[in-house]
C-alpha cells in the first residue's frame, strides 16, 4: 500500500481573534479564567465556521456584545511544540462606544474581566507571541493594512 500523500499537510487549527480600542486608543485584553496570562477576545474556529463568524461568536460569548467586526489586521502562521500548528487571525473591532462598554457582561466561566492598556506596555502584560502579534495588528490598524506574519514576526 502506497503512503498517504496527505499525511505529511499540516493540520493547522485555527482561532480568531478581535482587537478592540478605547477613546484613548488603548487596546482591550481581558483575563481568562482558563489561562495564565491575558489574550484578546477570540477562540478556536469550529467547524463549519469562517475566522469572522468566530470571531463574532467569541466576543458574543466572553463579553456578551455584538460589535461590528472589521477588516483582517494579522494573519499569523504560529506552530506550537505543545498545541501544534496554528492559523491565527485578529480582526479590527474598532473603538467600543460607551454604550457597548456598558453593555458588557463578562461570562465568570470564561472572563475574571478586562481592561484597556496602551500599546507601549504589552510586552509587560501578555506573553512573548501574542505580544508580538498584538504589535503589528495596532500598527496595521493605524496605518490601514494587513500583516502576515509567521510565530508573530513579518516574513
Amino acid at each position: 500500500m502506497a503512503d498517504d500523500p496527505a499525511a505529511s499537510f499540516a493540520r493547522a487549527r485555527a482561532a480568531a481573534g478581535v482587537l478592540f480600542f478605547d477613546a484613548e486608543d488603548r487596546i482591550m485584553l481581558v483575563e481568562p479564567s482558563y489561562k495564565d496570562y491575558r489574550d484578546i477576545p477570540g477562540g478556536y474556529v469550529e467547524h463549519n465556521e469562517t475566522p469572522r463568524q468566530a470571531a463574532v461568536r467569541e466576543v458574543a460569548e466572553e463579553l456578551g456584545i455584538r460589535a461590528e467586526i472589521g477588516r483582517l489586521l494579522v494573519a499569523d502562521w504560529a506552530p506550537n511544540g505543545a498545541e501544534g500548528d496554528k492559523v491565527l487571525f485578529v480582526f479590527d473591532g474598532g473603538s467600543l462606544t460607551a454604550d457597548q462598554l456598558s453593555a458588557i457582561r463578562t461570562d465568570p466561566d470564561e472572563l475574571v474581566g478586562y481592561h484597556f492598556h496602551d500599546i507601549a506596555r504589552i510586552h509587560e502584560l501578555t506573553i512573548p507571541r501574542l505580544a508580538r502579534r498584538l504589535v503589528h495588528a495596532h500598527a496595521a490598524h493605524q496605518d490601514g493594512t494587513t500583516h502576515y506574519l509567521e510565530h508573530g514576526e513579518p516574513a
